[in-house]
Order: C-alpha cells, then structure tokens, then sequence
C-alpha cells in the first residue's frame, strides 16, 4: 500500500500477467493529467505522491470499462451515503492507499460482514483491484481515485469508520521529504476524529525510521490508545511480493494499531 496515493512497494515488481494477482509495476496516472492544470481535484498538488508511468492492459481496461461504473468514484466534496453505495448498513473500513489491490481483495473475501472503501490515487492500481472484485465476485468493496486526506475531510463522516489501514506508506527516507511523509500529527488527528469510538488505526511499514516517526506520531493523538480491547476488524494481511523481498533481505516489519478512546 502507500500513503494516500503511494504505490505499494509490491507494485513494483515487474509486470507479469500470468499472474491472476497481477502485481506489477505501479504506475500513475501523470500521463492523463499531462495539460492539466496544478491543483486539479483529481490529481492536487500533494506532497505524499510519487509520480509513476504507465498505461492500463487491455484485460484492465475491460474491468475498468465494466466495473468502475458500478463501483467507483473520484474524490469529490459530497459526503459519501455508504448505506447507499453498499446497499446495505455495515461496518466501515477505509484503507489508504491499496495498490494493486492483492490485500484489499484478500481482506474483502475474508471479511463479507464489512463494507470496504480502497482509496487509490494510480488508475493502473485501481484497475487491478477492480480485476481481483470482479474475478472474486466480491460485493463488499468500493474504490475512490484521488487524495485520501481529501477523501477523510470531505466524503467521510465523523465517527462513522469501524477501521482505516496504511499499509506500507511511502517513507521518503531523505530528511528533507521528512514533510512529504502522510502520517504525521494532522493527518492522526483527522484519522482519529473519523473513526468511531472503539474503531482500530492499523498500520504496517518496513522503514524503521518511519516506524519510530509513526508510533511517536500515533501516540501523541490523544484521541488513540493501546488497543486493549477486542478488535473490531481482522488485523491478517497476505503477504505481498515485497513483504516476501523485504523478509528475505531482513527487513523487519512493523505493524502499529491503535484504537480510538471510548467514552
């Protein structure tokens, strides 16, 4: 996954398309907004995106031809009626920034009983995942293109999220993008004031510099706490292509999870 709109660093590998989960290289969506003009709403001027080129395949752009009708949305300023959209009332989990969407398919099969929102700046990744819903035949998932800062501000309500997950957010590692980093105090505060009391941030990173950055940011929101409770949602990932690399290299992985205070 990525921060708001980083590719997952499993995006990267190289496209294989024998491959049903098609993990590939994550590209963005800068060649359809060449000409268009800075701070645009679908692609604004954010500092936690990489850009990346690409194009869909042709079975991408059939399922995106076929399901984003059905079950996408760019960001917008309208409050989202996820009853609506879901066609049902049922715990909410955003997740930010969903890659090629291989976790988000996986949690969505796992998890029926919940409605889940995958927030992705990079069509190609979205078209992915729009693949694995339709292959899968899973009703339980919706996609947003665009910013999920803008997305949290603007298309969710306050205190209506079960859950939000940020897997493997870009860690600009240089100190100088330190600020380009999405989690930070801002962006928990905002994160926490979405999420219902007893609702669960769950994150995960592989840079231990921004796995300390992120826990001492977490712990600061005075809105979130140690989850010393039961969880309402599943914390499993399926281990992607990167995780495996990342393991193999002996990177550590570290999954931070906070829950939001109960009255």
């Amino acid at each position: 996954m990525r921060d708001n709109g980083r590719v997952n660093d499993a995006d990267q590998d190289t496209p294989d398309t024998s491959n049903d989960d098609l993990e590939t290289l994550e590209t963005s969506a800068a060649d359809e907004s060449a000409g268009a003009s800075k701070g645009s709403r679908l692609y604004p001027r954010v500092t936690s995106f990489r850009s990346r080129r690409g194009s869909l395949t042709e079975p991408q752009q059939g399922a995106w031809d076929r399901m984003w009708p059905k079950i996408g949305q760019d960001v917008g300023d309208d409050l989202i009626d996820t009853t609506a959209w879901f066609e049902r009332e049922a715990p909410l989990i955003v997740e930010i920034g969903s890659g090629t969407g291989t976790a988000t398919a996986a949690m969505a099969k796992a998890e029926p009983h919940v409605n889940l929102i995958a927030v992705e700046v990079y069509r190609p990744g979205l078209a992915q995942l729009l693949q694995l819903v339709e292959r899968n035949e899973l009703t339980n998932v919706r996609v947003l293109r665009g910013d999920a800062v803008e997305v949290l501000e603007h298309m969710v309500a306050p205190e209506s999220l079960t859950g939000v997950r940020v897997f493997f957010p870009d860690p600009w590692p240089k100190a100088r993008h330190h600020k380009r980093r999405l989690l930070q105090g801002p962006t928990f505060a905002l994160i926490a004031s979405r999420l219902k009391p007893g609702g669960v941030l769950h994150v995960a990173t592989d840079h231990a510099d921004y796995a300390e950055a992120i826990r001492e940011a977490g712990d600061a929101e005075p809105l979130l706490t140690e989850l010393d409770w039961e969880s309402p949602m599943t914390h499993e990932r399926p281990v992607t292509k990167f995780e495996d690399k990342a393991h193999k290299v002996g990177s550590t992985i570290t999954e931070l999870i906070w829950g939001k205070i109960k009255p």
